[in-house]
């Protein structure tokens, strides 16, 4: 089996019972639907979510922004997080219609679902999935005017004035949630139910237990793969395997992760979150995890845009954000809300972690060995992001083999 390279993201499918289904929009607006409503709610949105006088660029005097999701916007997971980050930027900026469309697969549909929701006014469109990616830089070029902003990976520049490709890091935070799972264990067993074996997954794994091993030296992570981004039986399966074997908390790398906190909830294990915060689906056995928040992201993005200042603007560009963001942009990744198990020493061990990352110490520091043993990083020394965008192995302590490729 091959395993295609992404930067930030693997390309996933999504199928649809019907081709109709791609027609089905959410317009969601705060506005009044009365005929005065958009001129009232211009006149009372926040600075900057509507376009001064004389602004130009892509985007500028946009009204109405559309949404695409490669998944249901309920899934607590990846594609929920950025339904909620599009909440948040309405919240912000009420003046603005949002448009929505979940459960579009990374095929063609995807460019006839952004047109239509330019048709209905949209001069901005949000595609929130790694295989748009060539959908998006046709769509660019075929309409100048409107902005669009592909999540999830990076397009060798120089892009059009009219696109931004971006994603975020998540690997300090799966480190810090490694530190909570290393605590909370009682049988030094971990589970990490993963998608498939890229560069970042695999950091992930590797950091989950370089974070718990930092304060349970005996601990190990036990890895399985899925083959899948979202399949609810298969992650249930492969949990269920790893609960069986003594593991007593659970995590994944998974856009959908209904399945596997279910499982350890069943079972009376913890678990940690990837993607969403999740902690409605088991109050109990809910430690913390990594959150993608993009509201903060998306309503500087969309500011930039109304304002003119998009093309050449730090937004015009392929960036991907760690867990201390930059000076003008901010991070869309955070560390969940804690769990009820969770001590206060705990807590203020992951604090003090946390103001370690973002006075620029990186989790992945050295030295680091692989499962065999081998020294893999130097010890003072951090891999550069390249290196890490390759990454290929697995770092002493976790449990499993990668398939062949």
């Amino acid at each position: 089996m091959s395993y295609p390279h992404a930067r930030r993201r693997l390309k996933r499918l999504v199928t649809l019972a019907t081709a109709g289904a791609i027609l089905s929009l959410t317009a969601t607006a705060c506005a009044s639907s009365s005929t005065n409503s958009a001129s009232t709610a211009a006149k009372s949105a926040p600075a900057g979510c509507s376009s001064p006088s004389g602004a130009t660029g892509p985007g500028a005097g946009a009204t109405t922004i559309g949404f695409i999701y490669v998944g249901s916007t309920s899934d607590y997971g990846y594609n929920e997080a950025a339904h909620a980050g599009a909440m948040a930027l309405k919240k912000e900026c009420p003046n603005l219609k949002i448009l929505e469309a979940d459960e579009i697969p990374e095929t063609s549909q995807m460019a006839t679902v952004a047109q239509q929701m330019i048709a209905e006014g949209a001069k901005v469109i949000f595609s929130t999935s790694y295989g748009y990616e060539s959908y998006a830089v046709n769509l660019a070029k075929k309409y100048p005017q409107v902005a669009f902003l592909q999540q999830g990976n990076y397009i060798t520049p120089p892009l059009p004035d009219n696109l931004n490709t971006f994603f975020g890091s998540v690997y300090e935070t799966e480190y810090m949630a490694g530190i909570a799972a290393g605590l909370a264990t009682k049988t030094g067993k971990l589970g990490f139910v993963m998608g498939f074996p890229i560069p970042q997954t695999l950091l992930d794994a590797d950091v989950f237990e370089l974070g718990a091993q930092s304060v349970n030296a005996s601990v190990k992570t036990y890895l399985t793969f899925t083959d899948n981004w979202c399949d609810p039986a298969k992650q249930a399966d492969e949990a269920n395997t790893l609960l069986e074997q003594g593991v007593d908390v659970l995590t994944q790398y998974q856009d959908c992760q209904t399945a596997v906190i279910k499982a350890a909830a069943a079972k009376g294990a913890d678990v940690v979150g990837y993607h969403y915060d999740a902690q409605a689906l088991d109050p109990t056995g809910w430690l913390t995890g990594s959150e993608w928040n993009w509201g903060p992201l998306y309503e500087a993005m969309v500011k930039s845009i109304l304002a003119g200042k998009f093309a050449g603007s730090q937004f015009n560009t392929d960036y991907s954000l760690g867990f201390a963001g930059s000076k003008t942009i901010p991070s869309p990744m955070d560390l969940a809300a804690f769990g009820p198990s969770v001590s206060a020493s705990t807590k203020t061990l992951i604090a003090n972690v946390k103001a370690k990352v973002l006075g620029g110490w990186s989790p992945f520091t050295g030295p680091i060995y692989n499962q065999s043993g081998k020294l893999e990083v130097k010890a003072g020394q951090v891999p550069t992001a390249e290196q890490l965008d390759s990454l290929n192995f697995l770092v002493k302590g976790v449990v499993g083999t990668l398939p062949s490729s």
